[in-house]
């Protein structure tokens, strides 16, 4: 039995929650074919109006698909798009939901992530994010800490929590997976924060990367490299570049170790990512071109001076 089998039954069977009179779209390209045939085949076990489409890779993230896939995914009941390029943010993925498609994105899955981050128990997964939205969802203020040198408060006004739980079972719900966090977009932030996991897009690092943030912006990078791609950024936004976005918290139990992939590594249960730039889609007013997360590994987290416990994953 094929490897991919076990997850891709999971996002079948436990995340969608196919029934044998749904219809189920999976929306893949050439260079992610298994995860995508594997997914068809899970759902094909579980009803007869299952569809495999393919297409060549787009060439950036939020690129349109054919005419013809935005279409299909639209008709359907459920969607599931394991892609190289993510089409979370395109107008396909959004009419698909808002004709009433429930569905997922599986951007820049591998099959190692594929394997890690779905062979899960995801109603496990829904009730670490439940447990957790009962500790810090009526704070005022969150701080962050870690042996690295971490030390950050964050103010969070009348913003919203969200949760990211893998479980898509209703009418438009909408998600992507592995799944796996509770987030914030935080009204400002004051401190620093290590990164010591995984970045995007540079994997997992062998160095840590220090951020100083004042007044929700970050001021200064430690990673030259890093810096010059906000440098960039900033040419076409200004400060929006540098907005400090989004606040999350893993909580998926079953990933075990950081596998250089932020998609899975900021859902780890006990880890936290903090990303700086676009908040736009995530309840902030910041409209940028970077939307870059960073891991740390060892936090210690403060809900209005309280220490938060945090997931342990499985052994």
């Amino acid at each position: 039995m094929s490897t991919l089998a076990a997850p891709a039954r999971t996002a079948i069977e436990q995340c969608l929650a196919l029934t044998s009179d749904e219809s189920c779209v999976v929306v893949t390209d050439d260079a992610r074919e298994p995860i995508g045939r594997a997914l068809y085949t899970a759902a094909s076990d579980v009803t007869d109006d299952a569809t495999l489409l393919q297409m060549p890779p787009r060439e950036q993230h939020a690129e349109e698909p054919p005419a013809h896939v935005a279409a299909a995914m639209r008709a359907a009941d459920t969607f599931l798009a394991p892609t190289t390029k993510s089409l979370s943010h395109t107008r396909a993925r959004s009419a698909a939901c808002e004709a009433g498609a429930r569905g997922a994105t599986l951007p820049g899955i591998t099959e190692a992530v594929f394997q890690a981050g779905l062979d899960a128990d995801y109603e496990a997964i829904a009730a670490e994010c439940t447990r957790m939205l009962e500790q810090v969802g009526d704070a005022d203020e969150i701080r962050v800490t870690s042996p690295q040198g971490t030390d950050i408060t964050f103010g969070l006004a009348d913003r919203a929590w969200h949760e990211d739980t893998g479980i898509i079972h209703d009418a438009g719900d909408f998600s992507n997976l592995p799944a796996g966090e509770v987030f914030i977009s935080p009204a400002t932030a004051d401190g620093q924060f290590v990164v010591d996991g995984t970045m995007s897009p540079h994997g997992r690092l062998d160095h840590e990367i220090t951020m100083t943030v004042e007044e929700g912006f970050v001021t200064e990078i430690s990673d030259p490299e890093v810096a010059a791609e906000f440098e960039t950024a900033a040419e076409e936004a200004g400060q929006a570049a540098y907005n400090l976005a989004e606040l999350g918290i893993g909580t998926n139990i079953a990933v075990t170790e950081l596998a250089g992939s932020v998609l899975l590594d900021e859902k780890a249960g006990g880890t936290v990512h903090i990303a700086i730039g676009d908040d736009a889609s995530i309840g902030g007013d910041t409209d940028a071109p970077i939307h870059s997360d960073g891991v740390l590994t060892d936090p210690t987290v403060y809900a209005d001076g309280v220490e938060v416990p945090l997931p342990t994953v499985e052994s």
